[in-house]
């Protein structure tokens, strides 16, 4: 009998899923299917690729109420919110990727020499394992999803356990839209499977969203094999508010980038710097506008803050939080001003922290919950130094009205991306990628097309007759 994957919700702590995973002979059957399905793929003219996946957006989008509610249910996040990762973000990012193919697949062609024909051209490399993640589980699986198809590829999604409904409500979609039989599937794997599947030789790349931890067990899967794995492994993202940003514009978007999505977010803000003069103010600020914030049931519209994924994780950021207190820190948020708060589920306070230093795991582990640090500085270098201190570097932004000042300190910060004024978003036109163990790897943009297609250069020489 087939080993059963239960999907728990945050929302009340029942079963709201059951799925049985792949036996052997099914993940079989799907490798064999998307290798023969590629075959045929690659041929297809690009601009019908465009038009497929398309119309596979707007399949998905026009149901976009009920894949939100279902998405609530899986992983929490606040009704008022999940319909726009999928209308927003989600049908953003596709497009855009659609319209770039065009651009990112072209021909390159080199300076004219006389008598002969060069150029290089973007191949796909073949069947693309995606394994994606829960916390966003829209959006993290279409930056591969659809630039992998467009580019000729066929893929084979894992999908978290925590958001098994979303692999399928892809399917749906593809189908709907005309995706020939074997193009995209999806399968439902333990840890062991993936290890094998990443070892199939029918596997040309892995793109890989999550842990650390995960990104190694993906690369020492693929360890043994000459692939391609694209890893995004999280972050703990810095902002840095200068002396002359302007306070209040600075507050209302680094709150929502700490709080939204309850902290589950990889290039969610982790930890701010402040100038001394302006940090009385600012934590002040902070704490005001986090305690608006209403903690509670997700599927209530007037729900702000639902909770984290599962009662494990709140009690693991509580603790995290606690140490930090009796190492020093100070905690200005009363858990008691949120009642929906309780120890042994997944309703979490959240909390904003003073008095923190870098020797405390707060403001040097991931922390994935709506828990923020926030230090002083006396100006640009202490901040530099201090956001640069981290084994992670997926993103940092500065909040500043000097644009010269925000681009010097950009680039000496050792990260993916590099905000003024604006945080916790990804940019389709933009490069997505991490540095450190935030990963490798590179998603979206003309330059995401670059890791799942292989060059092949042409150099045709031509003769004369006789």
């Amino acid at each position: 009998m087939a080993e059963t994957q239960v999907t728990i919700t945050p929302v009340d702590g029942s079963v709201y899923v059951e799925r049985s995973l792949a036996t052997p002979e099914e993940v079989e059957r799907c490798l064999a299917a998307a290798a023969q399905a590629q075959r045929r793929w690659r041929s297809v003219p690009l601009v019908e690729r465009a038009e497929i996946c398309s119309r596979m957006v707007q399949s998905l989008t026009r149901r976009v109420d009920q894949l939100a509610l279902e998405l609530t249910w899986q992983m929490g996040r606040p009704v008022r919110y999940t319909p726009k990762e999928i209308a927003g973000g989600f049908a953003e990012r596709a497009r855009y990727m659609i319209a770039a193919a065009f651009t990112a697949l072209a021909d390159v062609p080199t300076e004219p020499r006389e008598g002969f024909v060069r150029f290089i051209r973007r191949e796909p490399l073949g069947v693309v394992l995606v394994l994606a993640p829960w916390n966003y589980p829209y959006l993290t699986s279409v930056n591969t999803v659809i630039p992998a198809i467009m580019a000729g590829n066929c893929v084979v999604l894992k999908h978290s356990a925590q958001t098994p409904l979303v692999a399928e409500r892809y399917a749906e979609a593809f189908a709907e839209a005309g995706l020939p039989e074997g193009v995209f599937q999806y399968l439902y794997l333990s840890h062991p499977q993936v290890a094998q599947v990443i070892a199939d030789p029918r596997i040309a790349f892995v793109a890989f969203t999550g842990s650390v931890e995960g990104g190694r067990a993906v690369q020492q899967a693929a360890s043994h094999r000459f692939i391609g794995l694209g890893l995004e492994l999280g972050g703990k993202d810095p902002a840095y508010v200068r002396a002359d940003a302007d306070l209040g514009f600075s507050l209302e978007n680094l709150v929502d980038g700490a709080m939204f999505n309850s902290g589950q977010s990889c290039c969610g803000i982790k930890r701010i710097y402040v100038h001394h003069s302006r940090f009385a103010e600012f934590v002040e600020g902070f704490v005001a506008l986090t305690l608006q914030y209403q903690l509670g049931n997700p599927l209530d519209p007037q729900t702000t803050l639902g909770p984290v994924v599962r009662s494990s994780a709140a009690e693991a950021i509580r603790a995290q939080v606690d140490e930090a207190v009796s190492q020093g820190a100070q905690a200005l948020i009363d858990p008691r001003k949120f009642p929906a708060a309780q120890a042994g589920t997944p309703y979490l306070a959240p909390q904003v922290l003073t008095r923190v230093d870098h020797r405390m795991r707060i403001m040097r582990e991931e922390t994935f919950g709506p828990v923020v640090g926030i230090m002083s500085v006396q100006g640009d270098q202490e901040a530099l130094e201090l956001m640069n201190d981290s084994p992670y570097g997926l993103t940092a932004s500065i909040w500043s009205q000097d644009l010269e000042a925000a681009l010097r300190l950009g680039g000496q910060l050792e990260t993916g991306t590099c905000f003024q004024n604006r945080c916790d978003y990804l940019d389709p036109a933009l490069a997505w990628t991490g540095v450190k163990d935030s990963g490798k790897g590179c998603t979206l943009s003309v330059v995401g097309y670059e890791q799942l297609t292989r060059p092949k250069s042409f150099h045709m020489r031509a003769l004369r007759p006789g």
